[in-house]
C-alpha cells in the first residue's frame, strides 16, 4: 500500500502531491524545512512536514528533514525550541513535546518505506530523546512542559503536549521491539501517561480555551470509545465555524486550517468519517494555488494571520488528514487505527 491519498471533491491526489511539493521546496540544503521562506523551524513540525512528504512519496526529502534533526540533537537528547535557517537559536528554550516527537515521525517513515537500515540509523538518536523526555516525568506520570534556558523547568504539565508525548511513546516502544531493544519501562510510562490524560484533567495546567486542548486527547488515542465521542461533541459549538473550520481558540473567530486538519484527523480516529471528511473540505478557504496554505483567517473580515502567512506545517496537516481519511498509505494508521494494526 503506497497510494497518494484521494478524496474526490474534497482533496485530489495531484493536490496533495502540489502540497507536498510546495513543503519540498521551502527544505534548505541543511535538511531543515522552515515554516516558510526565511521563517524559522521548531523540531515537531518540522517531523509533522516530513511526515507529509512520506505520505506522498517524497522519501528522499523526509530523510534529509530527518538526518537535521540528527546532525543538530544536544548532547542530552534535546533539542532547542526553534531555529533559523543559518542554524542559530532562536529560542532556547527545551519542550519536552518537541523532543518526543522524532519517535512518531520515525515510526511513520518506516510504515512508509519498510526501510530498517534508516530506522538503525536514527534509533540511537530517538532513544537519546525519549530518554531525555522521561527525565522530566513526574510521579504521577505526567512530564514536565519544558526547560528554560538557563536550565529551570516549568512546574506544570500541559494536557495537548502530554497527549502528544504519549502516543510519541507508544511509537518510540514499537521502535525499541522493531530494533530488537525493548523498553519495557517505555510502555509503562506510556500508558499511565494515557491514562492520566483521559482520565485526571486536573493534572495539567488549564488551557481549556484553545481547541488542541479539546480534540487531542482523541487525536493521540488516549481517548477512545464513547468517551471519545462525548469530548468532542460537548465542545463542538464552542471550536467549529460551520462551513469555515476549527478555532484556534473558543472566544475568537480565527480559524486555522491546521488546528481544523488535526481535528478532523481526531474525528477519523473516532470512526466518524464524515464529519473528518467535511473538516477537510473546509480547509479548501486556506488553500492556494501553488497548493501552500494561509495559517489562519479571520471572519468576518478575511484577514489572514499572522499577516500574509502560509505555513509548511499547515499544508502537512492537511496531508495528513487526507491519509487519515483515506487509509491510502501503510502509514495512515498511525493515528486512525486499521483492522490490521
Amino acid at each position: 500500500m503506497s497510494t497518494t491519498p484521494n478524496l474526490p471533491g474534497v482533496l485530489s491526489a495531484c493536490e496533495v502531491e502540489l502540497s507536498a511539493r510546495a513543503i519540498a521546496d521551502l527544505q534548505l540544503p541543511t535538511g531543515m524545512i522552515p515554516w516558510f521562506v526565511g521563517g524559522h523551524c521548531d523540531p515537531w513540525n518540522h517531523v509533522e512536514t516530513a511526515m507529509a512528504l512520506d505520505v506522498a512519496g517524497l522519501h528522499d526529502h523526509a530523510e534529509r528533514a530527518y538526518e537535521w534533526l540528527v546532525d543538530i540533537q544536544r548532547p542530552d537528547g534535546s533539542w532547542w525550541n526553534y531555529y533559523l535557517p543559518d542554524g542559530s537559536v532562536e529560542e532556547a528554550k527545551l519542550d519536552t513535546n518537541v523532543c518526543a516527537y522524532l519517535a512518531t515521525g520515525v515510526w511513520h517513515h518506516w510504515l512508509s518505506t519498510w526501510d530498517r537500515g534508516f530506522v538503525d540509523h536514527l534509533w540511537p538518536t530517538v532513544e537519546r530523546a525519549i530518554d531525555w523526555v522521561l527525565g522530566l516525568r513526574r510521579h504521577d506520570g505526567t512530564v514536565l512542559w519544558a526547560i528554560t534556558d538557563e536550565g529551570q523547568p516549568w512546574d506544570y504539565a500541559l494536557l495537548t503536549g502530554s497527549a502528544s508525548i504519549a502516543h510519541a511513546l507508544h511509537c518510540a516502544v514499537k521502535l525499541a521491539a522493531l530494533v530488537h531493544e525493548p523498553r519495557p519501562e517505555w510502555t509503562i510510562a506510556a500508558d499511565t501517561l494515557a491514562d492520566v490524560v483521559a482520565t485526571r484533567p486536573g493534572a495539567f495546567e488549564p488551557k481549556s480555551r484553545w481547541a488542541m486542548d479539546w480534540y487531542y486527547p482523541v487525536l493521540s488515542g488516549a481517548m477512545v470509545g464513547e468517551q471519545a465521542k462525548a469530548r468532542l461533541g460537548d465542545r463542538w459549538d464552542e471550536f467549529a465555524m460551520d462551513g469555515l473550520g476549527i478555532r484556534c481558540v473558543n472566544d475568537e473567530p480565527w480559524i486555522t486550517a491546521s488546528e481544523t486538519a488535526e481535528c478532523a484527523i481526531a474525528y477519523a480516529a473516532l470512526g466518524d468519517t464524515a464529519t473528518a471528511t467535511d473538516l477537510l473540505a473546509w480547509t479548501r478557504s486556506h488553500r492556494l494555488d501553488n497548493g501552500s496554505y494561509w495559517t489562519g483567517i479571520v471572519y468576518p473580515s478575511l484577514e489572514r494571520f499572522p499577516f500574509g502567512e502560509t505555513s509548511a506545517y499547515t499544508a502537512a496537516a492537511v496531508i495528513l488528514a487526507a491519509d487519515a481519511i483515506s487509509g491510502a498509505t501503510a502509514a495512515s494508521g498511525i493515528f486512525v487505527p486499521r483492522p490490521t494494526d
